[in-house]
């Protein structure tokens, strides 16, 4: 997973990477840019791809998008320069974007494994925007005082601090773990060979590709905004993260 096409994704093994130096190996005025190492996450799992810039000899690209294709490719602002093959860039994420949105993702991590745990339910759905977010569940019906109950469990588990970790398994080892798949359906490619697995020591293990924070008291302060029914037996949770 640590390699897309011609790119080594340096945001898997360290998502508090922030700027790091590659080189240009492809530029397409229709597709974008190609580096050897690339820490932008491309987006998948609900949470959007970064933004940021690349730096070269005094001129600055920004990046708005990272579109999967055969290769990892970097969309730049409309209108901006585009670095020749060859050259040697600084890569550098927007980091109160970045920061937001790993703080967002590890917070519907703990969403998904308190409903998993209280209630046995499973997701079908989830989006999430820099601290907002939702999921939605295989739930038939929510008890009087569910949203409270939910909310409250939230912070506890977060108060906790509870380690957070990543970590890659072989396919077989990884699907051997119980409920691993929190997701009613698996999505999980059959071509995959290596999974990865993201770890919420004590709450949640689950196959992730997302940049997660360190600890659940990273996350920040969770509130249920809002629960929803979406039609016979499923319910979508909206979540806001706050400082």
């Amino acid at each position: 997973m640590s390699e897309h096409g011609r790119t080594h994704r340096l945001e898997l093994t360290d998502s508090t990477l922030r700027d790091w130096t590659a080189t240009v190996l492809a530029v397409d005025t229709d597709e974008g840019i190609v580096l050897d190492r690339s820490a932008f996450y491309p987006g998948g799992g609900g949470q959007p791809p970064d933004h940021g810039v690349l730096l070269w000899s005094g001129v600055q690209t920004r990046i708005v998008d990272v579109r999967r294709g055969d290769d990892l490719w970097l969309i730049p602002a409309e209108g901006d320069p585009l670095p020749s093959v060859g050259t040697q860039v600084q890569g550098a994420i927007e980091d109160d974007r970045r920061t937001a949105l790993m703080r967002t993702h590890s917070g519907l991590h703990v969403l998904s494994g308190v409903v998993f745990r209280d209630f046995g339910a499973l997701v079908t759905g989830s989006n999430m925007e820099p601290l907002t977010g939702r999921l939605d569940f295989n739930l038939e019906t929510v008890p009087d005082g569910f949203k409270e109950s939910v909310e409250d469990a939230l912070n506890s588990e977060i108060v906790a601090d509870r380690a957070i970790s990543a970590y890659e398994l072989p396919r077989e080892e990884a699907l051997a773990i119980p409920d691993v798949i929190r997701t009613a359906a698996n999505l999980l490619p059959p071509t995959i060979e290596i999974v990865r697995i993201v770890d919420i020591a004590g709450l949640d293990v689950q196959a992730d590709g997302g940049t997660h924070v360190a600890s659940t008291r990273q996350v920040g302060r969770m509130r249920v905004a809002k629960v929803e029914n979406k039609g016979k037996g499923f319910r979508r949770i909206r979540v806001t993260v706050e400082d």
